[in-house]
């Protein structure tokens, strides 16, 4: 029997699903549930809707709802490219983002992707997931949600979207593309994967995993149409949209020129103010000549490439650092606070912005 009252601190308050599909429970699902600790069963409901919601992009966004605190405010700690069952220092980064993740009282956690390597999960038994997440993030602060973009299209797609995997861990939130209302703030979740033409012309010795993406030109031009609504229609203050790959950066892959073409100019047309990113193995903040979008790569949450940097712009290059670590958002109606932080804890590089606040009279 499973007991709904328990890990309420998990997930009691963080999501709230508004959708028409139909939830089709199976033997599978209800024996996930009940071999894996107890979750609760609203969650767990939404999480099968999850998946048979986001598994091409077809319609209009889903959208989760993320409460502010009492006051407001919202934090967070970010992190990519990390599940390597603890080496490379992802432990070690782990143990820092459990030690300030307590000092800043964060709400969510979010993954820039490349999740599990080298090549995804295998499958929805496989034990690297448990491996390189539930036992590495154990710090109580981190048992909060972890919103997750891409996915990683090596292995089997379609393992990590699985509610089999909320039954084992229920903070594990992973769809292609979604939004986060967090009330004065906007997340936009985009799988930036099949924008790059590489995967599908040179995969060399790799193996993709497509289900959900051909016809591949369909399913982009349904995305873009798609993000280009969801950030004209919001009315946060912010808006942060996440991508696995890069649009900006100094590091080893460099500029990912197909969304500098096609996803960069519906950014700057709806007024993104921060776009952040994994792919790149460091931790970097660039700015931008032309408007005041910010590009912030998180992608040290293990293996790092020590001394791999490419020539950028030098006056927009505001901050890079070769080794592993994780930044941490603080976000208040008339402030964001970026922070990147080493293996060790320490602050690298700090930034904030303001927007002049709203004010209505009683």
């Amino acid at each position: 029997m499973i007991n709904y009252k328990e890990k309420q601190s998990t997930t009691e308050s963080t999501i709230h699903y508004l959708s028409s599909s139909v939830v089709f429970f199976s033997s599978n699902f209800a024996m996930a549930a009940l071999k894996c600790k107890p979750v609760n069963l609203v969650v767990y409901v939404l999480n099968l809707v999850f998946t048979f919601s986001a598994t091409s992009s077809t319609a209009e966004l889903r959208r989760l709802l993320q409460p502010a605190k009492p006051d407001g405010t919202i934090s967070f700690l970010v992190i990519g490219d990390w599940g390597r069952r603890g080496s490379y220092n992802q432990s070690h980064v782990a143990l820092q983002m459990g030690e300030i993740g307590e000092k800043l009282d964060i709400d969510f956690v979010i993954s820039t992707g490349d999740n599990f390597y080298d090549n995804g999960l295998l499958g929805l038994h496989d034990p690297l997931f448990q491996d390189s997440f539930t036992n590495i993030y154990t710090a109580a602060s981190l048992q909060k949600p972890w919103y997750s973009g891409n996915h990683d299209y090596r292995g089997d797609v379609g393992a990590q979207l699985s509610p089999m995997l909320r039954a084992l861990d229920n903070r594990w939130i992973c769809m292609r593309s979604f939004v986060v209302n967090a009330e004065i703030v906007d997340f936009l979740f985009v799988d930036t994967t099949p924008f790059v033409d590489k995967y599908f012309v040179q995969p060399n010795k790799h193996v993709y995993d497509w289900r959900g993406v051909l016809p591949r030109h369909t399913y982009l031009t349904n995305l873009l149409k798609e993000v280009d609504v969801a950030l004209r229609d919001s009315t946060a203050k912010w808006k942060i949209v996440i991508g696995h790959h890069t649009i900006k950066s100094a590091g080893h892959h460099g500029n990912t020129i197909e969304l500098e073409k096609r996803l960069l100019p519906i950014l700057h047309a709806n007024d993104v103010d921060l776009y952040v990113n994994g792919h790149d193995h460091c931790l970097e903040h660039i700015s931008s000549v032309d408007s005041k979008m910010q590009f912030m790569t998180s992608g040290g949450g293990s293996k790092a490439w020590k001394g791999d940097m490419n020539y950028l712009v030098p006056e927009e290059m505001r901050f890079y650092y070769d080794g592993q670590g994780f930044m941490s958002v603080h976000i208040s109606e008339p402030e964001l606070r970026v922070a990147f932080y080493d293996v060790s804890g320490h602050v690298l590089h700090h930034w904030k912005t303001n927007k002049e606040a709203l004010y209505f009279a009683s």
